[in-house]
């Protein structure tokens, strides 16, 4: 009824149904049409549209009306707004907070190309800062182009120097190695991000990059309990872990790690 995106159905994920069965959904700001074309992801390229004014208003209509109490925002890139859309961000989660002030507010950027823009979302202070560092530093240039490895861990260390949870997702399957793997999840540790998702990379056509291995489940504990030894407060990993899954969980079990930057 309110013209809302989900990233449930635009990136295809396979716990839509377990997620919506249970009421909860990630929205996706800023429209459907992303300014990158990263190899694993099903959301459409084409040039986007100007952001809608009213959007803010409509997500919090949607949180009042869905009575939620997590509520995890995710955007499309926009690298052809001068600030990145932080702004329409921020106004989301304050439109939100001031429907609903007691709702616990997610959300899930770009890396805003490493600008100065990351300050006004952090200024409005996201229950939980989440940004996805993807891939090994190996992979990066296939995976997603557009993006770096020093960048996104930037993004992150800005994130939690500024005191906020901060959240980072991992996909498998594309090429990595184990080793590599446990690379990341030191790196993600090292500057302090408190809950980490790990999960298995599905093609979703046969245009994207193809699955180069599918990691068993005790290899997913495996990382589990790397990370966790690393000090990541909480990790969700396994085959069919996304961003958002068990978001509400992970946020409320994860232990804030302490670091200083």
């Amino acid at each position: 009824d309110l013209g809302l995106v989900t990233v449930c159905e635009e990136a295809g994920c396979p716990n839509l149904s377990e997620c919506w069965s249970q009421g909860t959904a990630t929205l996706m700001v800023l429209g459907e049409r992303c300014t990158r074309a990263c190899g694993f992801c099903l959301v459409d390229t084409r040039k986007p549209e100007l952001p809608a004014v009213d959007e803010p208003q409509r997500v919090a209509e949607a949180a009042m009306r869905m009575n939620l109490a997590h509520v995890v925002l995710t955007m499309v890139a926009r690298d052809d707004l001068a600030d990145d859309g932080m702004e329409h961000m921020a106004r989301c989660v304050e439109a939100i907070r001031a429907v609903k002030p007691e709702t616990r507010v997610e959300t899930l950027i770009s890396d805003c190309r490493g600008s100065s823009s990351l300050e006004v979302l952090i200024a409005v202070r996201p229950d939980v800062l989440n940004h996805n560092i993807e891939t090994v530093p190996r992979l990066q240039r296939a995976v997603r182009p557009s993006a770096g490895y020093a960048r996104s861990l930037s993004v992150l260390a800005r994130s939690k120097k500024a005191g906020l949870v901060t959240k980072s997702g991992i996909i498998v399957g594309m090429g990595e190695t184990d080793d590599e793997v446990c690379g990341v999840l030191a790196d993600l540790a090292g500057v302090g991000v408190d809950i980490v998702t790990i999960g298995q990379y599905l093609r979703p056509t046969s245009h994207h990059l193809p699955v180069s291995r599918w990691v068993t489940p005790d290899t997913f504990e495996e990382f589990k309990r790397t990370g966790e030894s690393f000090g990541i407060g909480h990790i969700e990993s396994s085959p069919l872990t996304r961003s958002s899954y068990h978001a509400k969980d992970a946020a409320a079990h994860a232990t804030p790690v302490a670091v200083t930057i």
